[in-house]
């Protein structure tokens, strides 16, 4: 169950697509992730969308001088070339937290997507910001936030400075 807060906590959500960011299609993953959010009881805008690249590492610094609680990516995981988003976010983490990132690849393994062991995405603190990299597809977002919802709460109350 995840806890709420008396406050809520606050989050921003980045989509990383070139595509997405070109119209070429709407941005499905970022919405199901705000979505999500928001039915936790965290206040969070809707996503920004940024192609991939250089973007993504703009997006990621001015998400995290707004010090939110959580800093949700979506895309730019895989192995294309164009595939940055792990690289941005490593060099903004204080402290990673692989467990996020393993458990959100074993679940899209154990939900019959093998592909989903080819994701890259990392989870860590910067500050006091729990930062985490989810896949792009629909499919990957809805299994990653089935992860995180019963933890994500607590994660964040312990980055916080709150008891284990």
């Amino acid at each position: 169950m995840t806890e709420q807060p008396a406050t809520p906590f606050s989050a921003v959500v980045i989509t990383c697509s070139t595509r997405a960011a070109a119209g070429v299609y709407p941005d499905r993953g970022g919405a199901l992730v705000v979505e999500n959010l928001r039915a936790w009881g965290f206040s969070v805008e809707d996503p920004t969308v940024v192609p991939d690249g250089p973007a993504v590492a703009e997006a990621l610094d001015a998400a995290l001088a707004l010090a939110p609680d959580v800093v949700l990516t979506t895309g730019g995981t895989g192995l294309s070339p164009t595939d940055r988003t792990p690289e941005a976010t490593a060099t903004r983490l204080d402290r990673p937290a692989p467990g996020i990132a393993e458990a959100i690849r074993a679940a899209g393994v154990a939900a019959g997507v093998p592909a989903a062991m080819l994701s890259r995405g990392l989870a860590g603190v910067s500050g006091r910001t729990l930062v985490v990299n989810l896949p792009g597809s629909s499919g990957g977002v809805r299994d990653a936030m089935a992860v995180l919802q019963p933890v994500l709460s607590h994660a964040v109350s312990q980055v916080r400075g709150g008891d284990h």
